[in-house]
């Protein structure tokens, strides 16, 4: 059979799968699960064309990874086929841990577990199915392998994970602020000592990088109303595992009735192999059939939960840099529980504060390093002329307060 196949992709056009390796673990149910995971979650309920998948995007950043290679041999760089190969088998499965709406999904079925650890776990279990064919990927994925810059081409502050969501996401949603010049970055990228750099012609593609990247997360991923249908989602899935909890026999497909009912977190997870069994066959619309189901459940709370999400009506978001009035909450949990008829504490499902963060540029993890025309090699944020870089390294917080409308 030919496994060498061509994809048509939106973003860059004809993607090409470079082995027949590839051909198999992309065949593998683990990987073909991606179809049905959105990229952005609940990102399509203000962007209607963030529908695209993390199949696209493993795919995509794959690609990246090919363009880098090239770019890399041309510049004098050794590195083999077997080195390619492995390098492309890790950014194509680094992302394969990720559950359904994943962070909805992080802070309520499965608590605590972060999506990376999943994804080391089955490119392990992967390793065994394939005869140990993938060993080096798991060493580049790792950061164990000898050559450095191969991880830090995939996890890094300049990788090509989150060189290629940032242009696929720009592009679905058609937020025209995201685009960046990957070419062209890529185009500048050396290694120096074992390390991925940039060269100094590079500077202003990296700015623009680091800016977009900033933007992006302010209007597409931390929107307020990509934040009100997450947080409802969580809210919808809290209270679906309370009444499990209670012996309540909810509608679910099995893997998602299992996730209600049983206390998976992040000690217990690894211990048995049907609690990765059951995550790999969850997708987004095992959750959203059993929304939708919900909706005529007898539980109050449940049924108007899942009705504000299914009619679209979601929380009313504000966001501030100072924590919400006390009385105010207060307020507004009174009005919630006059108005459905609830119990003080089932309030908090309806009206309740969080706070999220936003860092364009991490300092000191995986830094972005310039390689100037001298040899000498400078931070990003020193080697820049723009007086706001160093200012996206500052984490921003902003609190915020999450309540229904109309009340």
């Amino acid at each position: 059979m030919n496994k060498k196949k061509i994809i048509n992709d939106p973003v860059y056009g004809f993607i090409s799968i470079p082995s027949e390796l590839v051909y198999d673990v992309i065949s593998h149910p683990y990987f073909q699960r991606l179809r049905y995971i959105k990229q952005l979650g609940m990102t399509h309920l203000v962007y209607p064309g963030a529908l695209h998948t993390r199949f696209h995007h493993a795919l995509g950043a794959m690609h990246l990874m090919g363009l880098a290679i090239n770019l890399l041999r041309s510049k004098g760089h050794t590195i083999t086929e077997g080195e390619e190969e492995a390098a492309n088998l890790a950014i194509l499965l680094h992302d394969i841990g990720h559950g359904p709406f994943s962070h909805a999904l992080e802070h309520s079925l499965v608590s605590g577990i972060q999506h990376e650890a999943i994804s080391a776990k089955l490119m392990q279990e992967l390793n065994v199915h394939f005869g140990g064919k993938l060993t080096h990927a798991i060493e580049i994925f790792n950061g164990s392998y000898p050559k450095k810059f191969l991880n830090q081409l995939i996890s890094g502050q300049l990788d090509l994970d989150r060189m290629d969501y940032l242009n696929r996401d720009s592009f679905f949603t058609g937020v025209s602020e995201g685009v960046i010049s990957f070419d062209r970055i890529i185009k500048m990228f050396n290694v120096f000592d074992d390390n991925l750099v940039i060269e100094e012609k590079g500077i202003y593609s990296i700015e623009k990088f680091l800016i977009a990247r900033r933007l992006m997360y302010w209007q597409v991923y931390l929107h307020k109303t990509v934040i009100a249908g997450e947080m409802l989602l969580v809210k919808i899935l809290e209270r679906a595992k309370y009444l499990s909890a209670a012996g309540e026999n909810l509608f679910a497909a099995p893997s998602l009735s299992y996730f209600l009912k049983n206390d998976i977190n992040e000690s217990n997870f690894f211990l048995q192999q049907q609690n990765l069994e059951h995550f790999t066959n969850l997708d987004d619309q095992d959750i959203y059939a059993a929304v939708k189901v919900w909706v005529k459940h007898p539980d109050k709370i449940l049924a108007s939960l899942c009705k504000m999400l299914t009619s679209r009506n979601l929380y009313k978001v504000e966001m501030s840099n100072e924590i919400a009035n006390v009385d105010r909450i207060e307020f507004l949990q009174k009005a919630i529980i006059n108005l459905l008829n609830i119990e003080t504490e089932e309030a908090r499902y309806f009206v309740f504060t969080d706070k999220i963060q936003n860092r364009a540029y991490n300092a000191g993890v995986g830094n972005i390093k310039i390689l100037m025309k001298n040899n000498d090699i400078v931070d990003i944020a020193k080697a820049s002329d723009l007086s706001n870089l160093e200012s996206l390294q500052k984490t921003v917080e902003k609190y915020i307060l999450c309540y229904p409308r109309g009340i």
